[in-house]
């Protein structure tokens, strides 16, 4: 079967993997106050090639260098689900600040998920338990940045289609709720668009729901399963993957990084 009698049958994703395309969206140039966000499933910090080297995914990181950063699977999954990175000198090297974790936690975030931060203040912190089968939750985040204050929220959903949309309506909620303009980011193991996506229920307020860019697994992307959306959309302006040798090595998951443009939700300011 050729490439052209595949695309009769295989999503965009999958079709773009096997053309080797790049894959990116662009709606449009920033108009100024511009920032970077990125979301990174660093797998626990164990690479493709089975080794833990937490140095290695802090490297990737520090390539990134983006303004905002939500990682998932940042802690150890069971026992005292301690931190595994190094987020001091990390901090030291790139200016990013994580976001405190729940009291007497040992972990670097809530239930896997980290928030970094590089050039902002933090306003309002929530944790949040996401309803499904397995143990999923979310950073809710209000941060002040180039006079504007607006909602990050970091979140690893889960691998179940009917949790994957009980969260996603949860998630909405919590956005919705804070009346700011909001970034949603992370891990969130939906590849679909449509009608079929567990995400259409945060439809119309946040998009763009089809740009899916191919993230996972890292050494041939194929699926789409990282996100980064917007309330309202026109705020991102980009979307692509960060792929480099090391990235590809350092975890399953290749980071996803979006331009965001703060200048629309500035301009609704009152004077």
């Amino acid at each position: 079967m050729n490439i052209e009698q595949r695309s009769r049958t295989l999503p965009k994703s999958l079709l773009a993997a096997l053309q080797k395309t790049p894959v990116r969206y662009s709606k449009s140039d920033a108009r100024g106050a511009c920032m970077a966000v990125a979301s990174y499933n660093v797998h626990k910090c164990v690479g493709v090639d089975n080794l833990f080297d937490p140095e290695r995914v802090a490297s990737v990181i520090r390539e990134i260098d983006a303004d905002i950063v939500a990682l998932q699977e940042a802690d150890e999954r069971f026992g005292h689900r301690a931190g595994l990175l190094d987020l001091h000198r990390l901090q030291r090297d790139t200016d990013l600040v994580p976001v405190q974790p729940p009291m007497h936690s040992k972990g670097h975030g809530w239930h896997g998920n980290v928030l970094l931060v590089r050039a902002a203040a933090i306003r309002h912190v929530e944790h949040l338990r996401l309803p499904g089968v397995e143990p999923r939750g979310a950073l809710v985040v209000d941060v002040e940045r180039e006079g504007l204050v607006f909602r990050v929220i970091a979140a690893h959903l889960g691998l179940l289609r009917r949790s994957r949309a009980l969260q996603a309506a949860h998630l909405l909620e919590h956005a919705l709720a804070g009346q700011r303009p909001t970034i949603l980011l992370g891990d969130l193991n939906e590849w679909r668009v449509g009608r079929r996506s567990s995400l259409e229920t945060l439809l119309p307020d946040f998009g763009p729901i089809d740009a899916a860019i191919p993230s996972f697994p890292s050494r041939f992307p194929l699926l789409a399963l990282d996100r980064i959306l917007a309330s309202p959309h026109e705020l991102i302006t980009t979307i692509e993957i960060h792929d480099t040798p090391l990235a590809r090595m350092a975890s399953d998951h290749l980071p996803l990084k979006a331009r965001v443009d703060l200048a629309p939700a500035l301009q609704r300011l009152p004077c």
